[in-house]
């Protein structure tokens, strides 16, 4: 091998001690290893020498080593195969690797660059030119050490990010369970009327509430709620208004009233929702609203009172099969101060059935952006209009995901009244 001298002046004084390297100088010549190295010493790099590819595979070994000068040409292992076995080696941070040729053909700097070089320096070597091309192995180092730290960040605050996931996964669970718990009775027979209740959330809580809770021996209030919005806020919000209309707790109802003779009546329906946006308006302080459907039968009479407060139009199922639709629409509960609401009546006779629905079955859409709307809610009712109470609603939900092929964006939410006729021994 030719041992023409190296000459390297120009080289800097002293890198900055952040970015002190430490270069394997790996050539047959001593000489030649000599002086590359006092130079790069000088240069403030920690130089070591290899005098054969073999010596200088175990050196990587056991140091860590951020750039390589290496002779192409070497007996034993020339400096291209030492060149793939550096590369092969399992390593904690990039090594550049500079070959040392006085190789100029394109085909042989193709190969030296496919076996993993990242560059070279023609023999003899110039100052300027290695300082420049150390200059642009620090950078490619530097480079990789700030994307490694930046990877260790990202990686760090993945895993905090997950665990704050998984804890907050573990409270909604568990919110999820108490907004479920809201619903004891799903399904109740009032004697010749039963009352079932759908509540399936979008997500692991709601903003939709449904519920019923008799007003005295002979009337029951139905009602549904949807809450603007979704998530924690919205639940948080259900579950303060189911507060408000408790069937368990009577004399914390706000819908109902305590007569001078120790028995209940109830607030008429539009002037409960009149009551219930001013109380919105007034104490809670939320940007959030709401709609509302709420019903007052007679489990006598089969006389409905119904407040249509945002909510979709209820729908009536009569005996023969056929649907209708009540209401005409209506102000949102707590959004605009002083809303007025219109009250609705409707008689249901023996074999009817009153179906109050969140917007979440109504606006439910198909794979083309359609909605189900009330022509699509009406073929669904028709089409189960021999079931009853729960297994009606389990019927209507399969068919709406049918529907929207599984992807129901929406929490869902319904009321189902049956009315077989009068009420026996009504106090």
């Amino acid at each position: 091998m030719s041992q023409t001298p190296i000459s390297a002046p120009g080289l800097p004084d002293a890198l900055p001690e952040a970015f002190s390297r430490r270069i394997l100088v790996v050539d047959d010549s001593r000489m030649q290893r000599r002086i590359l190295a006092a130079q790069l010493a000088r240069a403030g790099y920690e130089v070591l020498e290899a005098a054969t590819g073999d010596e200088a595979l175990q050196m990587c070994a056991t140091q860590q080593v951020d750039l390589i000068l290496s002779d192409w040409v070497m007996p034993g292992m020339s400096g291209l195969d030492f060149c793939r076995a550096f590369r092969a080696m399992p390593r904690d941070g990039y090594g550049y690797f500079i070959l040392l040729t006085s190789k100029t053909e394109k085909g042989e700097v193709a190969q030296g660059l496919q076996s993993g070089a990242d560059d070279f320096l023609a023999k003899p070597v110039n100052g300027d030119e290695l300082r420049a091309r150390l200059a642009a192995g620090e950078r490619i180092l530097r480079m990789q050490a700030e994307l490694k730290a930046k990877n260790r960040l990202v990686s760090t605050t993945l895993d905090e990010l997950q665990r704050l996931y998984d804890s907050v996964d573990r409270d909604l669970r568990e919110a999820q369970k108490l907004q479920q718990s809201l619903l004891k009775d799903r399904h109740r027979s009032f004697g010749s009327a039963e009352v079932s209740l759908l509540l399936r959330p979008s997500g692991h809580v709601g903003g939709d509430l449904v519920g019923y809770f008799p007003i005295n021996a002979r009337r029951v209030g139905l009602f549904g709620i949807d809450v603007s919005g979704h998530g924690i806020t919205s639940a948080l919000m259900t579950a303060r208004l189911a507060g408000y209309l408790s069937g368990s707790s009577p004399e914390q109802n706000i819908a109902l009233i305590q007569t001078e003779f120790g028995i209940y009546d109830a607030r008429p329906p539009h002037e409960l929702a009149a009551y219930l946006n001013a109380l919105v308006l007034e104490e809670m302080q939320t940007e959030s609203y709401f709609t509302l459907i709420y019903a007052d039968v007679d489990l006598i009479t089969g006389k409905a009172q119904i407040v249509q407060a945002g909510h979709p139009h209820p729908a009536v199922q009569r005996a023969d099969g056929s649907v209708e639709y009540l209401g005409s629409g209506g102000l949102p509960v707590g959004l605009i101060e002083g809303a007025e609401y219109e009250l609705v009546t409707t008689t249901l006779h023996p074999g009817d059935r009153l179906f109050l629905m969140s917007d979440g079955i109504t606006e439910a859409a198909d794979a083309g952006g359609a909605l189900l709307g009330e022509i699509g809610l009406r073929k669904i009712m028709l089409r189960n209009a021999l079931l009853r109470g729960e297994v009606f609603l389990e019927s209507l939900m399969w068919d709406l995901s049918a529907f929207a092929d599984g992807d129901l964006g929406d929490d869902v939410s319904a009321v189902l009244f049956e009315f077989d006729g009068a009420k026996e021994n009504a106090g």
